[in-house]
C-alpha cells in the first residue's frame, strides 16, 4: 500500500508556494503601480463606440436556454465518442457494441425530446402536448 511518505511532495509543495508568491506580488505590484483616475464614463458600458440606450438586463426566451442545454449535452457526447474513436482498435467488437449502445441511447432520448416538443422553438406553448 502506497502512503503520501513514499512520494516526494516537497517540488509541488514549491511550486504551489512560488505560483501564489508569483501571483499575490502580479496584483501587489499592478494595485501599486496602476495609475488611478475616475473620468465621468468611466464605468458605462462602452461597445464599438455606441452608446448604450437601454438597460443590459435582456430577457431571453426559454429555446436560448434548450440550445444552450442541448449543445452542452451532445458535445460532451462527441467527446465521449472520440473518446471511443482513439481506443477503437483496442476495445475490438465489445467496445463497437457499447459505442453503437451509447447512440442507440441518445438517438431513443433526441426522439423522446421531439415528440415531447422540446425543439419545437417557435411553436405556441399551449399546443405542446401535457405530460
Amino acid at each position: 500500500m502506497l502512503t503520501l511518505a513514499a512520494f516526494d511532495v516537497w517540488p509541488v509543495l514549491v511550486y504551489g508556494g512560488l505560483v501564489l508568491v508569483l501571483v499575490a506580488g502580479m496584483v501587489a505590484l499592478s494595485f501599486l503601480l496602476g495609475t488611478r483616475h475616475s473620468a465621468p464614463g468611466r464605468n458605462q458600458p462602452y461597445e464599438s463606440g455606441i452608446q448604450p440606450t437601454g438597460s443590459a438586463r435582456v430577457r431571453y426566451g426559454i429555446s436560448y436556454y434548450l440550445i444552450a442545454l442541448f449543445f452542452l449535452l451532445f458535445d460532451v457526447e462527441v467527446a465521449i465518442l472520440f473518446a471511443w474513436a482513439v481506443s477503437a482498435q483496442e476495445l475490438g467488437w465489445p467496445g463497437y457494441g457499447l459505442a453503437v449502445l451509447f447512440i442507440a441511447t441518445l438517438a431513443v432520448g433526441l426522439v423522446y425530446i421531439w415528440k415531447l416538443g422540446g425543439l419545437d422553438w417557435f411553436s405556441d406553448p399551449g399546443r405542446r402536448r401535457e405530460q
